[in-house]
């Protein structure tokens, strides 16, 4: 039965059956792995499971607010299962977000004023962040344009954050900004244990600082989140994990109530803050997207880890490497050349639900330095829970993978890839 099954997706898919043969192999050898990924899960499945039910959600909630979104209900019930989940004061969970790097703006922007310090503690932050920064130049409307200063700490000569340096550069610090993905770098995603030694650090400090932590690519890959771990405030997006591949958009804020509400301001407006914002008719899906997330983010880590692996035995260098923790759903597999790059783009949008033959260009995006090509076959424009690959075209040529709402399309793109690469170099890798 399995050699008749693994013909017949050898043939819709244009494989070889050798790589499926590879496949089975690769995913025998991480067997125990995925177990972990599989166990985490289910514990998340139920810390969600158990929010929702204490927030009192019931299919009357679901009917949606319009105009200025008052008194809506469920809104509010949502909003306190993520609380819960989160072990916060507050949430705010709006559709009004249009990214992940927008819920980070409401923060900085809704926290900070001229004058205060912005840190980033372990290194250059993603790309937009960047550029909402100011970093490099002056952009208008940036953090920089409002007088806000902002201070990068390196991390040390292993790699690791250097706990020392955060200590001395928070005793200024307004805000200090954790990213917990690896954003488009080569350097791990960061543990909510390496979070909460982080915080630590920053309150031994500064008690008055804000620990700010961009949450983006890492909710439910561990069974706790950084705002257990200390962290005063935390934001993402909805269509990466907790959208669980569902929600349509929006973003989210957490933390404590004061730091909530004025993010809510920054959102919508002094006075108004977390009062108002209509749901739409919306509510359902961030909700039902909330309860598979657990399951989604799961198959994403495990589509990732059979990535390492597989790319890994190709003779690619990657990061994580096998056997190493998740942190976040992102895996970076350095390929050295454009051409490389491209033909990774190609095969993961290849084996994509939507848009399969379209070809992935490079070309200038708002917020980033470079170039940068993108594959994402998505049925939600941008959602990176979904099966994606972006990379800036920039030496050494990493490419950035992430997501997939099922391990499986993960696993026969990653085939795709290397019987492409085989038929270029005429012979297997």
């Amino acid at each position: 039965m399995d050699d008749m099954n693994d013909g017949e997706i050898a043939l819709r898919l244009g494989l070889e059956r050798e790589w499926l043969d590879t496949a089975r192999q690769v995913r025998a050898g991480i067997a125990a792995e995925l177990a972990a990924t599989d166990e985490i899960a289910r514990v998340n499945t139920a810390r969600v499971l158990a929010a929702l039910g204490r927030a009192g959600l019931g299919d009357y909630h679901f009917g949606g607010t319009n105009g200025y979104g008052y008194d809506d209900t469920g809104r509010e019930r949502l909003e306190r299962a993520f609380a819960d989940i989160f072990a916060v004061e507050a949430a705010l969970v709006r559709i009004q977000m249009v990214s992940g790097t927008h819920a980070l703006a409401a923060v900085v922007f809704g926290v900070l004023r001229p004058g205060d310090l912005l840190v980033s503690a372990y290194g250059a932050p993603y790309d937009t962040m960047v550029t909402m920064i100011g970093r490099d130049r002056k952009v208008r409307g940036s953090l920089a344009d409002y007088g806000v200063d902002y201070l990068e700490v390196a991390p040390d000569e292993s790699g690791e954050p250097d706990y020392e340096a955060i200590s001395r550069a928070a005793e200024g610090a307004r805000m200090v900004l954790i990213q917990r993905s690896r954003g488009y770098s080569w350097r791990r995603a960061l543990s909510c244990a390496d979070i909460g030694i982080i915080s630590h650090c920053v309150k031994a400090a500064n008690p008055e600082a804000v620990v700010f932590v961009d949450n983006c690519y890492g909710e439910f890959t561990e069974t706790g989140e950084p705002t257990r771990a200390g962290a005063d405030v935390a934001a993402g997006s909805l269509i990466k994990n907790p959208g669980g591949g569902i929600a349509p958009c929006g973003g989210y804020v957490v933390g404590r109530a004061d730091l909530v509400e004025m993010a809510a301001e920054r959102l919508t407006a002094p006075g108004l803050g977390s009062h108002a914002g209509p749901t739409l008719g919306f509510t359902r899906l961030l909700a039902q997207g909330l309860f598979m997330a657990p399951l989604v983010t799961g198959e994403a880590v495990a589509g990732s880890q059979f990535a390492s692996a597989f790319l890994s035995s190709l003779g690619f260098e990657v990061s994580p490497q096998p056997g190493e923790g998740r942190h976040d759903i992102v895996l970076a597999v350095r390929l050295g050349s454009p051409e490389a790059v491209h033909a990774f783009c190609r095969a993961v949008q290849s084996t994509s639900p939507v848009d399969a033959g379209v070809a992935p260009v490079a070309a200038p995006m708002p917020g980033y330095a470079d170039e940068v090509i993108m594959a994402a076959g998505t049925f939600v424009q941008g959602a990176s829970i979904e099966l994606s690959a972006d990379a800036p075209l920039r030496p050494p040529y990493d490419v950035y993978l992430q997501g997939g709402l099922t391990r499986h399309q993960v696993e026969f793109a990653m085939l795709r890839f290397a019987q492409d690469l085989q038929r270029k170099l005429g012979g297997r890798s």
